[in-house]
């Protein structure tokens, strides 16, 4: 389930939270956090289960993932299984507190995190699916929070989809030699040579579409001020992968989680300090 390295939790309650807040006007009720907020640490384990039930026969050749649990043996398929259906179990009680319109949306949501793994089997562009995925939760906090979903939340769910292959690029930087020599597929494979610039093309229609959220929703002085600091992150990023070493590689993705933090505080700020309207 993957709770010694968190990365990936943060990187899926960034969006979540975002959604939450955004669709409350920065004061959500406990309930729902404590929904949302439980839901996302579950379905980022369930997601992790299945991604391993899925390359349970390819990922001792990869030096990053040689030693997970189904392929040293120390789990077995029938738990992993029983494991993951537990988890799915859980996250749907947790749904059924909120309306029908979010319970829909959650099959969804939970199709996109179970056929993921599956993806890189097939395409290139599995990160879009998995953008997909970790960006779902927007539209089911609009759906808990109000039962609408509004147009002008797509572009918050747009600018997570492309930092979401932004950053799983950079990590799929690090595995490209170990991926090529097994047949998966990825955006660092795609890109090739031209991965570095690439990133950058798809950060700066990451940008657009926050600064499209921003005058959407009419947001304020905190959120954009928030949106540029991400903007220079991003070069720094940039500047990090820019020989394709993998640590640095590996350094810029788990550095993402600063990102998403960015734009959650300046979120808040502008509904907690009553941020000016640009």
């Amino acid at each position: 389930m993957r709770f010694d390295k968190p990365i990936g939790t943060f990187l899926l309650l960034a969006p979540t939270l975002w959604g939450v807040v955004l669709a409350n006007e920065g004061y959500p009720s406990l309930r729902l956090l404590a929904i949302f907020l439980a839901g996302a640490v579950i379905m980022r384990a369930a997601g992790c289960i299945a991604n391993d039930l899925a390359d349970r026969n390819l990922d001792g050749h990869v030096e990053r993932t040689r030693l997970r649990p189904l392929v040293t043996g120390v789990l077995t398929v029938k738990e992993a299984f029983a494991l993951l259906l537990l988890l799915l179990a859980v996250a749907l009680g947790l749904v059924a507190l909120t309306n029908p319109l979010t319970i829909k949306l959650s099959i969804a949501g939970a199709a996109l995190a179970m056929v993921y793994p599956l993806m890189k089997r097939v395409t290139h562009w599995p990160q879009v699916v998995l953008g997909l995925a970790f960006s779902w939760s927007i539209p089911m906090a609009f759906a808990a929070s109000t039962n609408s979903l509004p147009t002008a939340l797509w572009w918050l769910f747009t600018a997570n989809v492309l930092w979401t292959v932004v950053y799983d690029t950079q990590y799929a930087m690090v595995d490209r030699e170990d991926d090529l020599s097994i047949g998966i597929k990825s955006t660092a494979i795609l890109f090739g040579d031209l991965d570095v610039r690439l990133i950058g093309l798809l950060q700066c229609f990451c940008l657009i579409a926050f600064w499209q959220c921003g005058v959407a929703f009419d947001l304020g002085a905190p959120y954009y001020a928030a949106v540029v600091t991400v903007g220079i992150m991003f070069v720094r990023h940039l500047w990090l992968i820019r020989g394709r070493d993998v640590n640095q590689c590996f350094a810029a993705f788990n550095q993402s989680k600063w990102i998403g933090l960015l734009i959650l505080l300046g979120l808040c700020g502008h509904f907690w300090l009553g941020g000016v309207a640009v």
